[in-house]
This record gives structure tokens, sequence and C-alpha cells, in this order.
């Protein structure tokens, strides 16, 4: 094979949702999976252990906040994110750890420490998926009648992270000489208070834990509304995105990294990773009928009912008459909550005119995916979107054990051999492997930039 050190590569990503998450009611079924899955750290281990084995940048473990006896099986019952992460640090030395934490149910000053921890736990391999919550039930776990509105969510949101960073850059690289000869721990000109006082939080810092070896965790975010992909062009290094199509996944990327370079950013330095569930048979035929063998035994119709309330804000839809046309009004429950996906979907129903029935069917129907096929087939088509700008990398979704253990065995291999997927790691840190560089401490670039005036 061929030297491809310098060429654009595809990075992967491994999203896990344990006994399964939104529309996999009955993932738990699976006899591959333990029924304890989304608790069971051995199961977590075993999954980022064949991540690293096939050479992925990273495992994504998702999170929430606020569950109904109508949430899916895995948020029912799940590990805390960066305690799980914590533990896979452990048994992995090169794969990526990136957990979800909310900006709305969180202080900076403990998420910064958490991820430092992590940071330093794993040798600089964390990343932090940024979400604002739309769970708006998730307010009543946090002592607030109500949850945050969308401009509050997103103006706190990038808030908070700017605070985030801002103590990351507390301890200069240097900061510790720890010289015993000197009895010298602390460089103190190298440790910088951050005295912020801003709309929405006052943090005077500094942080209580050194730098770590890629600078700061990798940050990356998720949102499809005007104000998340703003925020994901301003703060975003990796960007968490769902795309139907190729045409849709080129318009969401051209979207972000155009965005981003108006903001003065280097669009290079942003990974777009949608996440993607991937079907593989011996035929491409096989792989079909796999795929509609999964999905159907994976969905229920009275459950997707059920889960229908989540994106507006676990509003009740068991309520009207399933034949009745679909109850418009209800978006207004989603004011505060996932308002962009509740959107979409009283569009969809509205311009075609359907029923609540036809709306919950067609949401919960099987339907063909971009990457279903065989091994050959599913290779091609995801290099096919790689070299078309839709995407940069994949969050292939671990579902059914025996699905994901046939694209480890039988796509990465492929795309290994045509050189869009490495064969070894380039780095031991997550920013080096996404190719996203170290963000320079600020109080030392500040410090150079002056001694270079003064020359």
């Amino acid at each position: 094979m061929s030297d491809n050190s310098n060429k654009r590569q595809l990075r992967l990503g491994a999203v896990t949702m344990g006994v399964g998450g939104p529309g996999q009611p009955y993932l738990w079924l699976d006899e591959d999976i333990p029924v304890d899955a989304s608790v069971n750290i051995s199961w977590y281990i075993e999954q980022a252990r064949l991540a690293e084995a096939a050479k992925f940048d990273l495992i994504f473990i998702v999170d929430s906040q606020f569950i109904t006896a109508d949430s899916p099986p895995h948020y029912l019952n799940r590990l805390e994110p960066l305690t799980l992460l914590s533990a896979l640090a452990v048994s992995t030395t090169h794969l990526g750890l990136v957990a979800t934490m909310t900006t709305s149910y969180n202080d900076p000053f403990n998420i910064a420490r958490r991820l430092a921890s992590l940071e330093l736990i794993s040798g600089g391999r964390s990343g932090w998926n940024v979400v604002t919550s739309g769970d708006a039930g998730a307010a009543t776990n946090f002592s607030r009648e109500e949850h945050y509105d969308y401009d509050t969510r997103y103006g706190r949101g990038l808030e908070f992270v700017r605070v985030a960073q801002g103590l990351w850059d507390s301890y200069e690289e240097d900061a510790f000489p720890r010289d015993r000869a000197t009895r010298t721990f602390l460089d103190p000109s190298k440790q910088h208070p951050l005295n912020h006082r801003g709309e929405h939080f006052q943090v005077a810092g500094p942080l209580n834990i050194s730098r770590s070896p890629q600078g700061q965790p990798v940050i990356f975010q998720a949102g499809d509304s005007e104000q998340g992909r703003d925020l994901g062009a301003t703060i975003g290094e990796g960007i968490f995105t769902h795309a139907p199509s190729l045409e849709q996944g080129q318009a969401f990327y051209n979207d972000i990294k155009g965005r981003a370079a108006a903001k003065g950013r280097d669009p290079d330095h942003i990974v777009v990773m949608p996440g993607a569930a991937v079907f593989v048979g011996d035929t491409d035929d096989e792989a079909r009928e796999i795929e509609l063998e999964l999905q159907r035994g994976d969905k229920d119709f009275s459950r997707a009912l059920a889960e229908l309330g989540r994106p507006f804000a676990w509003h009740d839809f068991r309520q009207y008459d399933l034949d009745a046309p679909f109850p418009q009004e209800a978006l207004v429950y989603a004011e505060r909550g996932f308002r962009t996906g509740a959107e979409k979907i009283a569009k969809l129903a509205k311009d075609n005119d359907w029923t609540l029935r036809q709306t919950v069917e067609f949401i919960s129907s099987p339907r063909p995916t971009p990457f279903a096929g065989s091994p050959e087939t599913v290779a091609t088509e995801i290099q096919k979107w790689f070299d078309a700008r839709a995407l940069d990398g994949l969050n292939v979704h671990i579902g059914h054990p025996s699905q994901w253990r046939r694209f480890l065995a039988g796509v990465v291999p492929i795309l290994q051999d045509r050189g869009v997927v490495r064969t070894e790691y380039e780095s031991t840190t997550l920013r080096g492997n996404l190719g996203i560089p170290i963000p320079e401490n600020r109080y030392t670039k500040a410090r150079n930039e002056a001694q270079l005036i003064k020359i």
C-alpha cells in the first residue's frame, strides 16, 4: 500500500446505546447483547477495544438528564459518561473518549475539572459533546420550574464553553518545575486566575489541575437549528450530525464550514461526522434483507407513538384520535424542547396531509439507509460521501453486535487498503489523530508575542 500519510483521511467514531436508544425499543432482545449492556462496564470495554483494534478515532457516549417510562431502554438505566470513560481510558491507549454533557445543568468549573481529569487519566484523549439539553423536563431535576428558552440556552452554552476554555489555560505547560533541589513545586508566574464575570457565570479560577498533552479537550457539537449551527461553527472542532442523503450531507457540510470560515476559523480544522447505521451482508440483496429484518424487529407502533412525545417536551400524543389530522397545536410544547426536530415532524405531517397514525407509521416504518450492501458496496458508498465532501468522518452505531463485527471485519479493511482509513495511529492524543491543532495557551502566547515586540 502506498504512503497516504499526507492524504485527507476518513475519521471513524463508534456510538453505543447499549440495550437500545431512540427507535430501538427491542434491540435488547438480541441475544448477542447482555441485557444489562448499558450498565455493564465489561461490555463497554469490549466495544472500545474492538474500535481501537480497527483504528477508530473515538467512542462517543450520549447522555441526557430526564427520563419517563416511555424513554428508550438505554436511557432508563445507563452509566454516567465521564465515570464510564475514565474506565475506558485505562482499558485503551489511543481511542478518543467523547461524552455528552449539558451546559444547562452544570457549572463550568465542575465540567472543566472533570474533563481535565479525564485528559490526564487518558493522556490527552478526551472530547466534550456540548449540548444545551432538549429535554425540557430536565429543569425539574435541577430545581427549576421550567427549562431555559432557546436563546438563553445557546447564549449560556457559548459562555459556558468560553469559561471552560479559559479555565483550561489556568496553568501554562511548564507551570510545575517540581524541582526538589530548589524546593520549587510551582512557578507562580505560570498560574493564572480567570476572573470571569459574564451574563450567566462568574468564575474566579484558576482550575486546580494542570494542562494536558493535547492542551484542551476536543469540543464537539451537535445542533441543527440556526442557533445550533452557529454555535457549532463558533466553538466546534468536531460536529456530530445526521445526513439522510449525500446531497443533504453536502449541504450541511458546506453550511457549517462556510459559517466557520466567516468567523475567521480554518474550516479544515473542523471535522464533520454524521451518525449512521450500517448493514452488511455477503451480497447487496442479503444486506437489504438483513436491514429490513432488523428494522422490523427494532420498531413498534405503540412505542413509536409514545416516543413521539420526546421532541415535544414529552407531550403525550396517545390522548389524540389516531385518525384525525396530526395535531399541529402540539408544537407549542416543543418551544423549550427539541424544537428543530419537532418542527420537522410537524411540517412532514402538514405537507403530506397525514393523520397522527400515518405520521407515526412513517416515522417507525423500515426504510433503506445509505450504507447497506456487501462490504465492497458499503466501503465504496462511504468513500463516495467522503470524496464528495458530505462528511469528514462517520459515527458508526454499535447496534446489533453481528453487524458491528461485520463492519469491522469486512468494511474497514477495504477502506484501509484504499488508503481512506489509517492502518496505524498517528498520535496518542485525540487532537493528533483527528488532525486538529493544539490550542496555544493564551498566556504563553501573549508572553511570546510581547517578547517578539521587544526584539
